[in-house]
């Protein structure tokens, strides 16, 4: 083992315990919301549930198998193990894409004037939730079984096949157009949501930058509050895009550059993987900048704690 693959394996696993507490944390407080004070809740929240779920599993199929690779461990998977984690991350990754997608319609919709014509929306939104997450999976789903077909598990602790960044799996000779439509599909996929999260990103910029103009010197204590409430949502939103739209096109030039690149690169390889699970890491503490929830939280968690302590001596 070479000190350059000790160094990628800290880097990697340290990656895994940032975004594993962050994603698990701030799912464990949606979960308090829903169950323990469902009155905090909002119809957004189950976007963002979902959302930091789904940063889980795609930092664990990601990462896991490439900390392993750093650190030499010698687990040989079959057929049927690979396949489940290839397969695992890939539907992981495509819903993180949809996902936050989704969240960005779903907030442009929110902020929309009463007289614009996304208006007749608002009162539907809550309802389509469910079926829109349902919609995702269904198709993330059944877009990546041609791929399961291409990959088996390694005979030895050698990296064959493609330059992708699973030193447990390799891929198998397919025909060529089984692989340009799956090639042709995902592209068509990342291309529609991606042209969504971007439109919409641009449609709140310009709603908020009509609003700042419109109420610069007008003060008004009416709705003030679920107005900035909104603002501030939105502001966290268009950051949690901001950093979508940098790590997707980053990791995309990166996979590129290193699939025409002549020699395979390590250093490209564990770039790649950073940049891959960069925004479900930073994802969940963007989230948690502006979550009224994490406050109540803590004063309901304070309150537990200050009054068993009080019944303590008399118990």
């Amino acid at each position: 083992m070479f000190p350059r693959d000790l160094i990628s394996g800290f880097f990697l696993l340290s990656e895994v315990f940032i975004g594993f507490v962050g994603n698990s944390l701030l799912f464990i407080l949606y979960m308090y919301a829903f169950l323990i004070q469902p009155h905090l809740k909002k119809p957004i929240d189950m976007i963002f549930t979902h959302l930091t779920l789904v940063n889980v599993l795609s930092i664990v199929f990601r990462l896991i198998p490439d900390v392993m690779a750093s650190f030499a461990v010698k687990l040989l998977f079959h057929d049927v193990g690979c396949k489940a984690v290839l397969y695992a991350y890939s539907i992981t990754r495509g819903l993180s894409i949809c996902t936050t997608s989704l969240l960005s319609a779903f907030q442009a919709i929110t902020v929309s004037p009463i007289h614009s014509k996304w208006a007749w929306l608002k009162s539907k939104l809550e309802s389509c939730i469910l079926p829109s997450l349902l919609f995702i999976w269904i198709i993330n789903t059944f877009l990546y079984i041609p791929m399961v077909e291409n990959i088996k598990g390694q005979i030895n602790f050698t990296v064959v096949g493609s330059r992708y960044p699973q030193t447990y799996c390799q891929s198998n000779q397919v025909r060529h157009h089984t692989t340009m439509s799956l090639v042709t599909a995902l592209t068509i996929r990342d291309i529609l949501f991606v042209f969504v999260i971007i439109w919409t990103s641009l449609y709140m910029v310009t709603l908020l930058f009509r609003h700042n103009r419109r109420t610069r010197h007008v003060h008004s204590s009416s709705d003030s509050s679920q107005a900035s409430s909104e603002k501030k949502a939105t502001y966290s939103i268009l950051l949690l895009v901001g950093f979508f739209v940098f790590f997707y096109f980053s990791n995309t030039f990166v996979t590129f550059y290193s699939f025409y690149r002549p020699k395979n690169s390590p250093v490209l390889d564990l770039i790649s993987g950073a940049l891959s699970s960069g925004y479900p890491i930073v994802c969940s503490y963007v989230l948690m900048n502006n979550r009224k929830i994490i406050s109540k939280f803590i004063s309901s968690f304070s309150n537990f704690g200050c009054s068993f302590f009080t019944r303590g001596p008399h118990g």
